[in-house]
């Protein structure tokens, strides 16, 4: 019954369905849910990793974009009464919704279209306090950039504000022929656990992140060059860092203390963000 629904992967949504049964025990294992769990799986795509989370915890959310996915859903898991699924945009879904009750704590799953993988992990962030975990397939080399370490070549605005708010650690590869059709790039499983306390707590997270976000816009260039158009009257001998040294340098500890500095400047509104 389960062959009367045939869909093909969409180049418009970035799927690309993961088929490889090894991996998929691998990335649950991984996972480790339990059936205490409030889980969300994000773009369930034909329910591959969905199956095995469900058979250790019965109460799973997925959301999903493509509606001609979802009477497909609805029919395999249709004796799963605690699986839900939400026909929405993940990129515009409210998260913090499915932790409405007192101390609720969400785990996040998913392997994420890599043409929405930036900017969707940058809104899961902002819900990071109603947030246990994230467990995702991206990109390598997305995963590359949120494990670096400073000083390498992938390390930048995403490592930076990725490790400020998470603790980041990169598991697996995943191969393009763990998936139907194959990608044209390698993947990668990447855990997030975001901070209970913030190591290095800055005092103006938003001006963290612009100052962030204009250093690594001119990486080429010294700190105290690509932070002129922000900051054209800051004094290198007084701020806590070497601003000679270039923004790939820095480590998430010295950014928050140079934001700390600076959130007794104001930056001027014409500043490029």
């Amino acid at each position: 019954m389960d062959n009367f629904f045939q869909h093909k992967a969409r180049k418009r949504f970035g799927q690309n369905f993961l088929v490889d049964e090894n991996i998929i025990e691998r990335i649950v294992r991984a996972i480790g849910p339990k059936d205490t769990d409030k889980l969300v799986e994000i773009g369930p795509g034909q329910g591959a990793i969905t199956a095995l989370l469900l058979d250790k915890c019965p109460s799973l959310t997925a959301v999903e974009l493509d509606r001609d996915l979802i009477p497909m859903l609805e029919f395999k898991f249709r004796d799963y009464p605690d699986f839900t699924i939400i026909e929405k945009d993940a990129l515009k879904f409210d998260f913090g919704s499915l932790a409405e009750g007192e101390g609720d704590q969400l785990r996040i799953v998913g392997n994420l279209p890599y043409n929405i993988s930036t900017p969707l992990l940058f809104h899961l962030l902002s819900f990071r306090g109603k947030i246990q975990d994230m467990h995702f397939m991206l990109q390598k080399e997305v995963v590359d950039r949120l494990s670096a370490v400073p000083g390498v070549k992938s390390f930048g605005r995403l490592s930076v504000m990725a490790q400020y708010y998470c603790r980041v650690q990169g598991l697996f590869p995943v191969p393009p022929q763990s998936f139907r059709p194959a990608p044209k790039v390698d993947s990668a499983i990447v855990r997030l656990v975001p901070h209970q306390t913030l190591p290095h707590p800055a005092q103006d997270e938003q001006l963290l992140e612009r100052i962030v976000s204009v250093a690594f816009q001119q990486r080429r260039k010294t700190l105290r060059n690509a932070l002129k158009p922000l900051f054209p009257n800051l004094d290198p001998e007084q701020l806590p860092v070497d601003t000679s040294r270039r923004p790939e340098t820095l480590s998430v500890k010295e950014y928050v203390e140079l934001a700390n500095y600076c959130s007794q400047m104001t930056p001027p509104e014409s500043a490029t963000e």
